[in-house]
């Protein structure tokens, strides 16, 4: 069944009159019908594709109220101004930013009716009393913004949002719709099992960003990653954005660039609020060329015109990584997404998804807490009780509440469920549930990996991870270029030079090493590689990425590899 002709008149002219689109999306064609039809719906739409409009389209046509959970204060801010700009009717926030009596006339208006649109962070959702009265209100359309958060198999994740299954059957179950612009299959199955959807519509359109140029850059150590970097951003448009690891990092980078001349930011939650919010705001509004930020900036940004982004240091999947290159070239217009990848940046990484690991007395623990207390305990006071950090605290309640034996409150206090038979049984699986949890966030640390060691076109294996494929040629990235540009010079051998000759030395190389930067090295051992660098000055060593050994050091002597390497052909 689909919707009618007038139903569609109406869509149409909410989109024209108020939001100014020419025309629908496919992808916002297909959400809005399944939406208006009652269905429950995961889109997954690329950054920029207009996923905001779905809701507010269906909010405006759809009679009763709309609550959208949204984990960004500026993003909320950011989409408040828009619906209220486009009149598409009352609106309003309730965060921990908003004075006491604007939350409590926003709450007051939404249970008589009088507002369209109420945008909530999720802790907002642990009061007791703002479920009360959501529930007195009864919304008819229940958005989950940023859905990718809910999955601990994605990227992003927040604890918070594993409650809002439970919220969404406190509040009679309205028809769900979650959004989100990055999702592979696992996540995308994780969302839908974790809200609780109904028998979901699930609308996926196209990953390719096509205007997004990709490329990866081999380069080892801090001084010879930023000389390459200033040298990459000096051959690109302005504004763009650099994503480090730690906040370290970010101030340091940032730093590198004002004294190259650049208008640069660091940003990252070690600042205080007003300090992020002006930072931020600076380069919102171009008072900054670059922000050097860590994974606290970016989701939710509207800047169409960011014209590149760089990462210093790998991202911990692939799902976050385009997530985070999805932020340039929103206009549509040509940019950029440069890789500065490392081995070595890849051990932190590594760490931390290793990190996370459960024991039976762990997990009996918790469980022995919650007998004793017989009533439902915050995660905070049951972590204090068992003795763990809440990290662990946190894994062991998920585990346990998808086996069963645990249920959480919309409020996100955690009580037994009825315990039954082979408790044994199912605290190994919740175990084991965990171990296969870290396993599976060790290989999302591989695939970047694999990513930045890729020799075949990086645009389709991106795709192919989404579950997606390239249709046609690549429409741009840096082994594809290579090929091609080989394939040219092999249809013109009169060419004197080619970039794909036999690596000579190189006196305007870093410290005069043997081998030019980035020229490829043949090892009698580890075979072939990339020569990414060199230490000491003159020259005591030279780094090689190579193929399958990766990053290795060789000692120089008397300008030569020891053991010996050879240009390769």
């Amino acid at each position: 069944m689909s919707l009618s002709k007038r139903d569609w008149r109406s869509v149409r002219e909410i989109a024209r009159d108020k939001l100014n689109f020419a025309s629908l999306r496919p992808g916002q064609k297909a959400a809005l019908e399944a939406v208006l039809q009652g269905q429950d719906t995961l889109v997954v739409l690329p950054t920029g594709s207009g996923k905001s409009a779905v809701y507010q389209i269906a909010g405006a046509l759809i009679p009763g109220p709309t609550v959208v959970v949204s984990p960004l204060i500026a993003l909320q801010r950011d989409q408040r101004e828009a619906i209220a700009e486009s009149e598409l009717g009352q609106v309003a926030v309730v965060n921990s930013l908003e004075p006491a009596r604007e939350r409590e006339q926003a709450l007051a208006e939404l249970e008589q009716q009088e507002l369209e649109f109420l945008f909530l962070a999720p802790e907002q959702l642990k009061s007791e009393e703002t479920l009360a009265r959501l529930r007195r209100a009864k919304p008819s359309l229940f958005v989950v913004d940023e859905a990718h958060c809910i999955s601990e198999w994605g990227h992003g994740f927040r604890p918070d949002y594993l409650r809002l299954g439970a919220v969404i059957d406190e509040l009679g179950h309205p028809r769900t719709l979650a959004l989100t612009a990055t999702a592979s299959a696992e996540v995308r199955r994780e969302i839908c099992e974790r809200l609780h959807l109904r028998d979901p519509k699930i609308i996926v359109t196209g990953f390719d960003r096509p205007n997004i140029h990709l490329a990866v850059r081999c380069v080892s150590g801090d001084a010879l990653k930023l000389r390459v970097l200033g040298e990459e951003i000096s051959k690109l448009e302005l504004p763009g954005i650099v994503y480090a690891a730690t906040r370290k990092h970010a101030e340091t980078v940032a730093g590198s660039l004002v004294e190259r001349g650049y208008r640069a930011l660091g940003y990252h939650a070690g600042l205080k609020r007003d300090e992020r919010n002006a930072r931020q705001e600076a380069f919102m509004s171009g008072q900054a060329d670059v922000i050097v930020a860590t994974t606290a900036f970016g989701m939710g940004i509207d800047k169409p015109d960011v014209r590149f982004v760089i990462h210093y240091h790998a991202s911990d999947s692939l799902d976050a990584y385009y997530q985070e290159i999805g932020r340039a070239g929103r206009d549509g217009e040509p940019a950029h997404a440069l890789l500065l990848f490392s081995e070595r940046d890849l051990d932190l990484r590594r760490f931390f998804a290793g990190s996370g690991r459960l024991s039976v007395a762990e997990v009996e623990s918790v469980l022995g807490v919650l007998r004793e207390q017989q009533a439902p305990l915050g995660l905070d006071a049951l972590a204090r009780a068992a003795g763990l950090s809440r990290t662990k605290t946190s894994g062991a309640v998920a585990r346990l509440e998808d086996q069963g034996v645990l249920e959480r409150a919309a409020t996100g206090e955690a009580s037994l469920s009825r315990l039954g038979k082979n408790i044994a049984t199912r605290i190994a699986r919740a175990v084991g549930a965990q171990e296969q949890l870290r396993e599976r966030q060790r290989e999302r640390v591989e695939a970047v990996r694999a990513y930045a060691r890729a020799r075949t076109c990086r645009r389709a294996l991106l795709l192919e991870h989404f579950g997606d494929r390239l249709t046609g040629e690549c429409t741009g990235c840096d082994n594809c270029d290579e090929r091609r540009a080989l394939a040219d010079e092999r249809a013109t051998p009169a060419r004197t030079a080619s970039k794909h000759a036999r690596a000579e030395p190189d006196p305007n190389a870093d410290h005069a090493g043997p081998f030019p930067l980035r020229s490829r090295v043949l090892h009698k051992t580890w075979g072939k590689g990339t020569v990414i660098g060199y230490e000491g000055a003159p020259p005591e060593s030279v780094i090689v990425d190579f193929d399958f050994a990766g990053e290795q050091r060789l000692a120089l002597d008397s300008g030569r590899a020891e053991p010996v390497l050879e240009p390769a052909s």
